[in-house]
């Protein structure tokens, strides 16, 4: 079958990989589609995760039991695989069903670190690790897995302001990305008004999309973060999707009294000179807080799917325009548009 490869030097490759056998308990999925995003493109630049040995791309993934293998799961069913495993036997996290808290040393993400993805035709699943998708969402099921981050965040800045009433007016995106963008329905749903910070030109298609979608666009190259209060208003959430080391601190300062700020960017090192008292004191004198998520549980990708049911059809087809088939799958790696995906099958 074949399969794309993240060879030892960095290099991403076309290859023949045997079929996969499941195991018990592991059901045999034909893979259909798989999604691209930014994680990729820093894995196969040697920038994020990676693996000893050579390791198949792709988290994203949406695609048909192909064999059930004896499992509650049927031949034919669109499904969703979920990203992280244990590094050999269960440990506490898993066990508990919390994969998602687990830290790095204590999981592997596939496609990311340490184990295979799905970018290949087909993959064995373990079954606890399968979500099913209704057969009406499947050609946009890789968007489950990026949708299911927000749900974590959400939730996470949610449980956060669970002690008091917290004012959702405004909330912040920032970045311009495929996760930025997907988010921005979601919160459009929950806040009075959404803002999306990015560098890109006001012609721009993701800041065209984001305006569709309702949010106010605001350009980081004239109104800095830390500016946004002053230039619009105080934010009651801000997501930040960009893993732009030096918004950490600077989402502080653009939150509004009782503010959350999450970070779901993951960085690289970054030194700079900080004030940290203000920063400081407005944490505390203001009770905001700031939180850090990564990956997502169960749960959250079943919330994922009913989000995507809910996202406007425009919305959807801007994220499911630049599908490659996987013999391009290049060209899915270097475009740089809202969201590409590769097809692999059926």
């Amino acid at each position: 079958m074949d399969a794309v490869v993240l060879e030892e030097n960095g290099s991403p490759r076309l290859v023949d990989r045997p079929r996969p056998e499941p195991g018990p308990g592991e059901v045999l999925v034909r893979i259909d589609r798989v999604g691209v995003d930014g994680t990729d493109r820093e894995v196969v630049g040697g920038n994020h995760g990676g693996t000893e040995g050579a390791m198949v791309l792709g988290h994203e993934a949406v695609g048909t039991v192909a064999d059930p293998n004896g499992t509650a799961f049927s031949a034919g069913e669109p499904v969703v695989p979920t990203v992280r495993r244990p590094p050999g036997d269960y440990n506490e996290y898993f066990r508990r069903g919390e994969p998602d808290m687990a830290p790095m040393n204590a999981t592997v993400e596939c496609g990311i670190d340490g184990a295979d993805g799905f970018m290949a035709e087909f993959v064995a699943v373990p079954s606890e690790y399968l979500l099913r998708l209704p057969e009406r969402l499947a050609p946009a099921g890789f968007l489950v897995e990026p949708l299911s981050i927000t749900a974590k965040a959400l939730e996470l800045a949610e449980a956060s302001r669970e002690p008091f009433t917290w004012e959702r007016d405004r909330a912040l995106v920032l970045g311009t990305g495929s996760l930025g963008l997907l988010t921005l329905p979601v919160l459009d749903e929950r806040f009075e008004e959404v803002y999306c910070l990015g560098r890109r030109d006001r012609d721009d298609p993701a800041v065209e999309l984001a305006r569709e979608i309702g949010a106010t666009y605001v350009d980081s190259r004239k109104t800095p973060v830390d500016e946004v209060p002053a230039a619009h208003a105080p934010m009651d959430l801000v997501v930040e999707a960009t893993g732009h080391a030096p918004h950490a601190v600077e989402s502080v300062s653009a939150l509004a009294p009782n503010g959350v700020a999450a970070l779901l960017g993951v960085p690289g090192d970054h030194e700079a000179s900080v004030e940290l008292g203000e920063r400081h004191r407005e944490l505390v004198v203001g009770n905001r807080a700031v939180i850090g998520s990564v990956n997502a549980g169960y749960s959250h990708f079943e919330r994922a799917v009913e989000w995507l049911d809910s996202l406007p059809p425009s919305v959807v087809d801007a994220f499911t325009e630049h599908v490659y088939p996987l013999r391009e799958f290049e060209a899915a790696l270097d475009r740089d548009v809202i969201k590409t995906a590769v097809e692999i099958g059926p």
